[in-house]
């Protein structure tokens, strides 16, 4: 995994990083089980290998996000409850510093994408919120679509926005709103890590 700045000690990132992909695994192989579906049967219907599908259950490796949106569709499920810290509880105040990170894999180039989860994951919330904190060079994987409407504010930093056939370069303060059916995709064009603040709903990481 890439190193993320959280504020936090070297050692707490990696603890936390292991943690994460070990939530994940763990659910996931979880949910699987549930739904009575091999290992080879959940590959082949999200269209990933076996062995990397087995890497992910065991928390050696975290998936892509466009692999975690087609798990998640196969399961009927939602990439929030993979990775919330707490199954099932109800937050309403999340302190500064305290918000859960999630790491996603090291995309292309740079320092990849971290989530700052603003709204915990629960059954009963109809938005999804996150920071997503992008480093220097990072970009997201995809481009990627699904059902929802998302909108977003860039906080700091500077970004190009990919939706549908058009390309738009954002700097600190701008905002966007688009429909999720459209294929969308962002990166980092500045020195600095950039970071936006983003609403979509349904729930979907």
């Amino acid at each position: 995994m890439n190193k993320i700045d959280t504020h936090n000690s070297k050692g707490g990132d990696e603890r936390s990083t292991a943690t994460n992909l070990l939530r994940l695994g763990t659910r996931l192989k979880l949910s699987r089980q549930t739904r009575g579906l091999t290992l080879k049967a959940l590959a082949a219907a999200a269209n990933c290998s076996e062995s990397l599908l087995s890497k992910v259950e065991n928390g050696k490796v975290s998936p892509s996000l466009p692999m975690l949106h087609r798990l998640v569709e196969v399961l009927g499920t939602n990439i929030g409850w993979m990775f919330e810290e707490a199954d099932g509880e109800e937050g309403i105040v999340f302190r500064a510093g305290a918000r859960p990170l999630i790491a996603l894999d090291p995309l292309r180039r740079g320092e990849g994408i971290s989530l700052e989860r603003v709204i915990p994951y629960s059954p009963g919330h109809l938005l999804q919120c996150n920071i997503h904190h992008i480093e220097a060079g990072g970009e997201s994987a995809g481009p990627i679509q699904h059902a929802g409407e998302e909108v977003g504010y860039l906080l700091e930093g500077a970004i190009e926005l990919m939706v549908g056939e058009k390309t738009f370069r954002l700097s600190a303060g701008d905002s966007f709103v688009f429909n999720s059916e459209l294929p969308h995709w962002y990166r980092n064009v500045g020195d600095e890590r950039a970071s936006i603040f983003w609403v979509n709903t349904p729930a979907t990481f």
